[in-house]
C-alpha cells in the first residue's frame, strides 16, 4: 500500500495469531520484511501461516522462528534471526497472556507465568533488538503492547494489571534510557479486542459481557486487531520520528471518557 517502512525489518512476538498476526500482516503491507515469533507457525484462527502471507500477498521477505518469550536466550535468537534481512529496526513486542482470577487464590505458580510472559519477555524482547539497533548504528523503534489494564485496574485482574502496568512504566523508562541514542520506544494500550484468544480463552465475545463493553464504550463497538495494528504501524513509522515514551490508548474512548470498563456493569 505505502513504502512507509520500505528497508525495515520487524520482530514481532506472538506473531502466528490474534493482534499479532494482523500486526505482521499490516507492517508487510506497507513495505516491512517481518520475522514472526511465537510458540507454533498456525494460527489459532486457522488459516495459511503469518510468515507464508507475508510472503505470498504482500511480498516481502518473511520467516518464522518458534519462541517461548519467557526464555532469554530464544528471544535473543528470534532477534537474530533479522540479520538474515538486514537487521532489525521494528520491534514489537505482543506476545501475552490473559486471565482473570481471583486475588486469593492465586497461585505462585500462575503468577510467575504471567510475569515471565507478560514482562520478562518485554523486557528481554526490547533489550535484545536495542542492543542490536545500536550496534549496528541504525535507529529504530520498540512497540510494547500493553492493555488499558495497564492504565485502569480491574478487581477480578490484579495479575494482569500489574504485569500490564510494570509494562507502561517500563515502556516510560526505556524511551529516556533508549532515546539518546535514536531508539524510539512507546506502547499501545488495547481495550477489548475480538480475537480467537478472548472468544475461547475468556469466552467473553458474544455474551453478556461484551455487550458490556460495548454499551460502555462511546464508539459502540469492540476494537479489531485491525486496530491494534494501524497504531502499531504509525508507531513504528517515520510519521511518529518525535513520538517516545507514549501510550496510545486503542480503546474506542472508554479509558479516558468512563474510566475504564466494568465487566460487571
Amino acid at each position: 500500500m505505502t513504502d512507509l517502512l520500505d528497508a525495515d525489518v520487524a520482530v514481532v512476538t506472538g506473531g502466528a495469531s490474534g493482534n499479532g498476526r494482523q500486526i505482521c500482516l499490516t507492517l508487510a503491507e506497507h513495505g516491512a520484511d517481518v520475522v514472526v515469533v511465537d510458540l507454533r507457525p498456525e494460527p489459532r484462527e486457522g488459516g495459511t501461516p503469518t510468515h507464508e502471507v507475508v510472503r505470498s500477498e504482500h511480498g516481502q521477505h518473511s520467516t518464522f522462528v518458534e519462541c517461548d518469550v519467557s526464555n532469554v536466550s530464544e528471544v535473543r535468537d528470534a532477534v537474530d534471526a533479522a540479520d538474515e534481512f538486514g537487521g532489525v529496526s521494528v520491534m514489537v513486542n505482543n506476545a501475552g497472556i490473559t486471565h482473570s482470577d481471583d486475588f486469593l487464590e492465586t497461585t505462585e505458580e500462575e503468577y510467575d507465568r504471567m510475569m515471565d510472559v507478560n514482562v520478562k519477555g518485554v523486557f528481554f524482547g526490547a533489550q535484545a533488538a536495542a542492543r542490536k539497533m545500536v550496534a549496528d548504528g541504525r535507529s529504530g523503534a520498540i512497540i510494547n503492547i500493553s492493555s488499558i489494564s495497564g492504565l485502569v485496574a480491574r478487581g477480578d485482574g490484579v495479575r494482569y494489571c500489574t504485569s500490564k502496568g510494570a509494562v507502561r512504566l517500563m515502556t516510560y523508562a526505556l524511551a529516556g534510557s533508549l532515546g539518546p541514542r535514536g531508539v524510539r520506544v512507546n506502547a499501545v494500550h488495547p481495550g477489548l479486542v475480538e480475537t480467537t484468544m478472548t472468544r475461547e480463552d475468556l469466552d467473553v465475545i458474544g455474551t453478556e459481557t461484551a455487550d458490556s463493553y460495548r454499551r460502555d464504550t462511546p464508539l459502540g463497538q469492540i476494537c479489531q486487531p485491525q486496530d491494534v495494528a494501524n497504531a502499531t504501524l504509525f508507531l513504528a513509522s517515520p510519521l511518529a520520528s518525535f513520538v517516545n515514551g507514549e501510550s496510545l490508548t486503542v480503546d474506542g474512548g472508554v479509558t479516558n471518557t468512563r474510566g475504564g470498563w466494568d465487566p460487571e456493569s
